[in-house]
């Protein structure tokens, strides 16, 4: 058993963790300092074994001890993930830990993280609870459903492991609600076939036979990561980020080396998908938009429970790259699947920008805690233990309901699936823009219901399963 070494930041993550239909949350992150947990003395991968040994992983690390029961004994329960799910009860009762705190694969963990290497269909799923209805936000590039000529836009009318089988989208979430539908969509495993009757954007319906692989997600796509748009002469920089992962860096770099060259000082950076990752990769997104920011400028704060904050507390300050780029304003667009990393990147620029950083969108997730990684590797176990909460400059870090009544300056939109990502007349785009130039925009909150009318169908949710895969807590809605 180990806690994962090496200098802190290198290994630190933060990504959001879906429980129940999409209200859920998750992050993590790698070490701090050079401290070692106490030795588990475990040396077996029994059930019981394994549950011990993150008993004792949360009682040495985890931000909120006074919540974990005085004992609890493991007998009872099943599998790992349940022990734990008792032990954080009441953290999660009081909001603070909405299972921020699990156990998954290191192997699959490291896979991910490296290259975005995971397995599925390669699509990102938006539903509608009200009208029962299922559509395709996103396609990634390199997959079977993009392959197929499935992209942003499509609805899923039904879904079957055979032809003969197919059940209708509205009949599985009527019967199931999201979970069904969910379920119906398969294990995210290489191998795993499903039929699917989809209706394209141009109205025509075919049923496509999928066969879910390994792939590479891109963390900026190829297709619409990065561009300059033309607001009416005026060049605004614009940025997709799927996933904090370490390949993201380079298509970040690129992208505001571009954006500076051209001069670019007003930028859109896209997180509406967005679950978080490492946090080396949301201090280099921070950094790129930080061309105006000292040394001496607080980025973040990490603070451990008061046993271990002497050893373990960080600060890291801004330091300005080679492409960063000087915004005058910053519009983040954001929805309910955009946390922890994304947090932090958007909480760190409002002390210095105050109304000009804007959250575009809607609510986030509402993240400000990050976990430590904790391995027993003879088991492949990697345990995520919610261990510090994050804080900006000005100490603001008590989020838990999302970012937007914390934000100086926002603007309600939709995400609006009728339109491509990068396109100037997506909706979120759209206000962006709008928020840029100095146009007025409905704060988000408000009763008003016309954005939602703008919407392809009311109010559309991420899918995201009961208990998420690694991927899936990193980049929500994924299949």
């Amino acid at each position: 058993m180990k806690r994962a070494l090496g200098h802190a930041l290198l290994s630190l993550s933060l990504l959001l963790a879906g429980c129940g239909g999409g209200d859920g949350g998750s992050g993590s992150a790698g070490t701090i300092g050079t401290a070692t947990p106490t030795p588990s003395g475990n040396t077996t991968c029994t059930l019981r074994a394994r549950q011990d040994w993150a008993g004792a992983q949360l009682r040495e690390w985890y931000l909120f001890p006074e919540t974990l029961p005085a004992s609890l004994d493991p007998a009872p329960y099943a599998s790992l993930d349940g022990y734990i799910d008792a032990l954080t009860a009441t953290a999660r009762a009081q909001g603070k830990d909405r299972y921020f705190t699990y156990v998954t694969s290191i192997a699959a963990e490291q896979a991910y993280n490296s290259t975005g290497r995971t397995g599925g269909f390669g699509i990102r799923v938006k539903t509608d609870a009200v009208a029962l209805r299922a559509y395709i936000s996103e396609s990634f590039e390199g997959a079977p459903a993009l392959a197929a000529g499935i992209d942003r836009g499509a609805e899923i009318l039904a879904i079957g492991q055979s032809s003969g089988s197919l059940r209708s989208v509205s009949d599985i979430m009527a019967t199931s609600g999201a979970s069904g539908l969910s379920d119906a969509l398969g294990p995210n495993v290489a191998g795993t076939t499903r039929v699917l009757r989809v209706r394209d954007g141009t109205g025509a319906t075919r049923d496509v036979t999928l066969t879910k692989a390994e792939y590479d997600l891109q963390p900026v796509s190829s297709r619409y990561g990065w561009r300059v748009i033309d607001d009416g002469g005026r060049k605004v920089g614009y940025v997709n980020l799927r996933t904090f992962i370490y390949a993201a860096d380079t298509g970040l770099r690129q992208a505001f080396a571009s954006f500076r060259a051209q001069g670019v000082t007003d930028v859109i950076v896209d997180l509406r998908y967005n679950g978080g990752g490492l946090i080396s990769v949301a201090e280099t997104l921070s950094n790129l938009l930080g061309g105006n920011r000292r040394p001496s400028d607080l980025m973040y704060q990490l603070a451990y429970r008061p046993e271990k904050a002497a050893t373990e507390n960080v600060s890291r300050y801004f330091t300005a790259q080679a492409d960063s780029v000087s915004p005058r304003r910053v519009a983040f667009i954001g929805f309910e699947g955009t946390a922890s990393a994304s947090e932090l990147v958007m909480n760190a620029l409002v002390p210095f920008l105050h109304a000009d950083v804007a959250l575009i969108g809607g609510n986030s997730y509402g993240k400000p805690v990050g976990q430590i990684a904790v391995d027993l590797a003879a088991c492949d176990d990697r345990l995520r233990v919610i261990a510090f909460a994050v804080k900006n400059a000005a100490g603001r870090g008590d989020y838990y309901q999302g970012l937007a009544p914390f934000m100086e300056a926002t603007c309600q939109a939709s995400d609006d699936v009728t339109h491509a990502l990068g396109d100037p007349q997506e909706q979120s785009i759209k206000t962006a823009l709008d928020y840029l130039a100095g146009r007025s925009c409905t704060p988000i909150g408000s009763t008003s219901g016309a954005v939602r009318a703008q919407s392809v169908a009311g109010d559309l949710r991420l899918l995201v399963p009961d208990r998420p895969t690694t991927e899936q807590r990193d980049s929500p809605g994924l299949f």
